[in-house]
């Protein structure tokens, strides 16, 4: 019987139809060949996304005319001597009164932006400092929460709580960067190592950058004595705090923190610089000083915000930790004392309020504590990457960066700027000691003629007692103004005419004054026989 071997033909491949090939390749089978560290989710470039729009939109905001001149001229002068001056040097009216500078480095930091990148410089700084704020308390949130419309909530907050002071660019910008990096610290349920380091980094950074480091001291005590008090309330023992890991652990930080601050110009007078600011009796006469009025916009909102807290409280299934109610309640009081501290009580009860109400929705909804994590993919990263290129392009700072465009310096400041006053300063160069507004005495200072001397300027804390109370006086047309004038041997007179009618009007029917220039609500009277 023969055997024989089975040939198999060769297997032919049916060509492709022609509606496959119309179609293409099947991009459902494409891989993502992105390192999975570096994927990101729909989540974040929506959060990216509305964290762009802040950028931008500080960006453009005008630049106030109050605080951020006086700054730059300070930063100017140090930068200039190449030494911290020991006592008032832009006033005449405060020679010899003692100077501790906490802001040196952010004035330093501004004059040195401002010199390089001009004015958009100064407009990308001040919007990427509100922008780190608010991409902190996002990033805290969503760590906590997983939920971006609730990281998104946070942001929200804190943009409506803090909206009236964050209009002002000032070295109270960079503290509050500083301050919102701390809480989101010290809010985490979790231990980190890298505390050791980084919290006395940041508070001797902090020391330099601006007075308020003392709001973040107050923040790590509370911390401390909220832990404290949460453990003696559970168990009833002393003992039990002091073997607490994390007790003796947030205590030693405080005193690392405390250590820290000393590394600066002026050692342990630091503190007592910082302390001796808010009671100046000076600042009484300033609005921002004034106690919050509940009636007024922000009032309202502080108190519909504080409302809706204290009703999560009672609702929130998560537990109740003490130094968030001491943090609340404190630095809410000194909010209604003095308005200027709404802006430190806006991140706490923004994130608080994040968090606190996504527990309550959690509960409502019956949602498990930990939800599913989003979808990361690599196309997302290329979204957000996109979008930051592109607010950062479209700002001004980018503008001036990539494209090399400078931006013009009146078309950026707020319309209450004595633009006009100072050309006319600069054509007649008043020798003599000059009267000004408190309000516009900054700019004065950074844009006028060099020698300018000015009555006052934002540093009301520097200006000596019987001299702010004669510009008062004199500001207000109050009796012997006239005289008030004739003592310090004031010759020009510059004030606006939204806020100062009583004493224009005073100066139009006094024979010795005559009105030698008005334009754009701006006003400068010459004395007709100089002193």
């Amino acid at each position: 019987m023969m055997s024989g071997t089975v040939v198999e033909e060769p297997r032919t491949t049916e060509p492709a139809s022609e509606e496959t090939r119309r179609q293409g390749p099947d991009l459902s089978k494409l891989e993502d060949h992105m390192p999975h560290a570096l994927r990101a989710s729909r989540v974040m470039a929506g959060l990216v996304l509305a964290l762009g729009i802040t950028y931008l939109f500080f960006c453009i905001r005008p630049v106030w005319h109050t605080d951020v001149w006086g700054h730059l001229s300070y930063g100017r002068l140090i930068w200039e001597t190449r030494s911290l001056p020991a006592t008032e040097p832009l006033m005449p009216l405060a020679r010899g009164v003692d100077f501790v500078d906490t802001a040196w480095l952010s004035q330093i930091l501004g004059y040195v932006t401002m010199k390089t990148l001009g004015i958009a410089g100064l407009q990308g700084l001040y919007a990427i400092s509100v922008t780190i704020c608010t991409s902190l308390l996002v990033a805290q949130t969503y760590r906590t929460t997983r939920h971006g419309w609730f990281s998104l909530l946070a942001m929200v907050s804190f943009l409506v709580i803090a909206w009236s002071p964050l209009a002002i660019i000032r070295p109270q910008m960079a503290g509050l960067a500083c301050f919102v990096m701390l809480l989101t610290r010290v809010s985490s349920r979790r231990l980190h190592r890298s505390d050791w380091l980084l919290i006395p980094l940041l508070f001797t950074v902090w020391a330099n950058l601006h007075g308020s480091f003392m709001i973040g001291l107050f923040l790590l005590g509370s911390v401390t004595i909220g832990r404290a008090f949460d453990l003696f309330r559970r168990t009833g023992s002393v003992s039990a705090i002091l073997r607490d890991h994390r007790s003796r652990r947030n205590l030693l930080l405080l005193e690392l923190a405390c250590a820290a601050v000393l590394l600066n110009p002026y050692g342990i007078g630091i503190y007592t610089s910082a302390l001796q600011i808010a009671s100046n009796p000076n600042l009484n006469d300033l609005i921002e000083w004034h106690p919050l009025g509940l009636k007024e916009a922000r009032g309202t909102i502080f108190g519909t915000v504080a409302i809706a807290l204290a009703i999560l409280y009672r609702s929130s299934p998560r537990r109740v930790r003490s130094w968030e109610v001491l943090a609340l309640v404190v630095l809410g009081w000194s909010a209604l004392t003095t308005s200027r501290m709404l802006v430190w009580w806006a991140p706490v009860a923004a994130l608080l309020l994040a968090i606190h109400g996504h527990a309550v929705w959690r509960r409502w909804r019956r949602q498990p504590v930990v939800g599913e994590a989003p979808v990361r993919a690599g196309k997302w990263t290329v979204v957000v990457v996109g979008l930051i290129w592109i607010f950062f392009a479209y700002s001004p700072l980018g503008v001036r960066l990539v494209h090399g465009k400078v931006t013009r310096l009146e078309r950026v400041v707020s319309p209450d700027t004595p633009l006009a006053v100072v050309e006319y300063l600069r054509m007649t160069r008043p020798q003599s000691q000059i009267f000004n507004t408190y309000e516009w005495g900054d700019f004065l200072q950074w844009a006028g003629p060099g020698k300018l001397k000015v009555f006052v300027n934002s540093h009301a804390h520097l200006v000596p007692r019987d001299v702010w109370q004669a510009y008062m006086q004199i500001s207000e047309a109050q009796t012997g103004w006239e005289e008030t004038l004739d003592r310090y041997g004031v010759n020009v007179v510059v004030v606006d005419n939204a806020n100062r009618a009583a004493l224009i009007k005073k100066l139009k029917e006094n024979d010795k004054w005559w009105l030698d220039f008005e334009q754009d609500g701006q006003v400068v009277f010459v004395r007709r026989n100089s002193i």
